[in-house]
């Protein structure tokens, strides 16, 4: 028992397939996306969990594809970036959505709106834009209000996170990604275990549930979907070394 919530049993690797979030996952998350740490440690265990479910592992993250490719040798992994909206079998199938036709105007109007509003940092993204008021918190107020204008007046979704709001295309989630990968061989027929830390995750580990798998919640006790948890970024890592050595 961890905190309230179960810690997995290793033998769940069982007929299972695995979706691993990344950051606050695999990995500890960092003052920056550029500056996690990739051990060889996690390598390994990546390359033995794939040795052990063959073509059943996968990297579903809000990470942009390409930068989890560069981070990790994706090569035999199958991989969803940007929440969802970005696939890629181990096979080279992939699928690529065009960016939404509002995306670079939206920058361009972002941009134009941060400009002399020192501390607001714009984050582009493949399939949205953040924009960033942590260094700026008196401009709370106005990045909201204009990021709510905006999200108003197009086929945008508004996402609030902790000092910064992301408009971003709608409809892709890390549990679309889930199901998309189970209809697929060779995972079709076995069974969801999704890891995650964050609320993102949760719709990953809802559809797990509706899948009849289950989620493992890594860090601190708080409601989610999931029904395991695991302390820590280090238990997770040990859970997975283990798993990989469980007989099929």
């Amino acid at each position: 028992m961890v905190g309230g919530r179960l810690a997995p049993p290793v033998d769940l690797i069982r007929n299972a397939s695995l979706f691993l979030d990344f950051d606050g996952t695999l990995v500890e998350i960092a003052a920056r996306p550029d500056a996690v740490i990739v051990t060889d440690r996690l390598r390994a265990i990546l390359g033995a969990l794939e040795a052990a479910l063959p073509g059943r592992v996968a990297i579903v993250t809000g990470r942009p594809l390409a930068q989890v490719a560069a981070l990790l040798d994706v090569s035999a992994l199958a991989l969803s970036g940007s929440h969802g909206a970005e696939m890629l079998w181990p096979d080279g199938r992939r699928i690529d959505i065009p960016p939404p036709l509002w995306l670079a105007p939206t920058i361009s109007r972002i941009a134009g709106f941060s400009e002399g509003r020192a501390g607001v940092l714009v984050e582009e993204k493949p399939f949205g834009v953040a924009i960033h008021y942590r260094e700026a918190p008196d401009e709370e107020r106005a990045c909201l209000r204009f990021a709510e204008s905006l999200a108003h007046s197009s086929d945008i979704e508004l996402l609030h996170g902790k000092m910064v709001v992301e408009l971003r295309m709608p409809g892709a989630d890390k549990g679309a990604a889930v199901s998309a990968f189970m209809k697929q061989a060779p995972m079709m027929g076995t069974v969801p275990l999704v890891f995650g830390d964050d609320v993102t995750d949760e719709a990953a580990f809802a559809m797990a549930r509706t899948l009849g798998g289950s989620g493992v919640l890594i860090g601190d006790e708080r409601p989610s979907a999931a029904r395991y948890r695991l302390p820590a970024v280090s238990d997770a890592l040990d859970w997975l070394e283990a798993a990989a050595m469980v007989p099929a």
